[in-house]
């Protein structure tokens, strides 16, 4: 049997010291071009693969990023996992991707990823009680919490957009286009995504002496939406029915729309303009033409990745707390011409 080559091994024919064929496998280390290329070289003639777990052991870093998914329908997500991905591997570390089911506790779930050592963690729109967060905090475990809002003072750090801001300015949209009889789909109930959005829908709806014509819940999923649009508009005259609604997200929205033209057989935005939030890559298809609140996903991601780099170098560092802001994308669901 092959004995397998060793870094010794590599050293020893790219002529260089053993600490530079380390430095050479780390990304961001310190190493001269003409070194890297000679410890490359004499590896791939070698056969040489560097051992991740062995080096683990050694730092104490794993240079992998836990991230954790509940529900990837919703298409802002697989777009966010993919870019957030490559943004992590452009600084040299890996995402390990795990996909909580739809009522696991992000408790159990952060217990489990603790054994994997990983040197961060990003929850994709989940919460998690202060008990847990403070086990990763002393295990030197940063927490980031995408698309929501953490709790102030505490040890997680959290990257949102101005969900309020957002909910004023569909609402502003809404009743600049002359509608009175305003619908809201609310997504869940107990999250800060939906309780921000749907404060500053109705306070834009206040100020303009109006306030919320109907009321239903899309628990953030399609099914949710669907039943939710039933509710709203089913067997209601025109008079009796919104004739417009802010959906609390684009994936919800797509729903609505789909109900509400092929179920209900009313148009869009003849009968009921439509807006969402997220401005998702569908909300600009031809068959949706869906007006949206636009999340900044690129800054989003950017700001995630330079927090988890910082704590990750200093463990001491205090949490952050970004909220970027949104816009308004106008289409055809609410009468815009596109």
């Amino acid at each position: 049997m092959v004995k397998a080559a060793t870094s010794v091994d590599v050293a020893k024919l790219a002529g260089v010291s053993q600490s530079a064929v380390s430095r050479a496998y780390t990304p961001g280390a310190s190493v001269a071009e003409t070194t890297r290329s000679k410890v490359m070289d004499a590896a791939r003639k070698l056969g040489y693969r560097p051992n991740a777990i062995a080096r683990t052991l050694i730092t104490r870093k794993s240079r992998m990023i836990a991230v954790v998914a509940s529900y990837l329908d919703n298409q802002f997500y697989p777009v966010v996992i993919e870019k957030l991905s490559q943004r992590f591997q452009e600084d040299g570390y890996h995402v390990l991707l795990f996909i909580a089911e739809a009522h696991q506790e992000a408790d159990e779930l952060l217990m489990q990823l603790m054994q994997y050592h990983v040197d961060g963690i990003v929850l994709l729109s989940a919460t998690l009680s202060s008990g847990i967060a403070k086990d990763c905090a002393d295990a030197g475990i940063p927490v980031i919490l995408f698309n929501r809002i953490a709790q102030a003072g505490g040890t997680v750090n959290s990257v949102a957009s101005d969900n309020e801001t957002g909910g004023r300015l569909a609402a502003g949209a809404l009743l600049a286009a002359g509608h009175l009889r305003i619908g809201y789909i609310a997504g869940m109930e107990d999250s800060s995504t939906n309780r921000d959005r749907e404060a500053g829908f109705n306070a834009e709806l206040a100020a303009a002496g109006q306030r919320v014509f109907a009321r239903t819940v899309g628990h953030y999923n399609f099914e949710g939406a669907q039943n939710a649009a039933r509710q709203m508009f089913q067997s209601c005259d025109a008079a009796q029915r919104p004739s417009a609604v802010f959906v609390a997200n684009d994936h919800m929205a797509i729903a609505v729309m789909d109900t509400l033209r092929g179920e209900l057989k009313l148009r869009v935005p003849q009968d009921v303009a439509v807006i969402g939030f997220d401005n998702v890559p569908q909300a600009a298809w031809g068959g949706y033409s869906l007006s949206s609140i636009e999340q900044d996903a690129t800054a989003m991601i950017e700001a995630t990745a330079r927090i988890m780099l910082e704590q990750i170098q200093d463990e001491a560092a205090l949490a952050q707390h970004v909220n970027l802001p949104v816009r308004l994308i106008e289409r055809g669901s609410t009468g815009q011409t596109v």
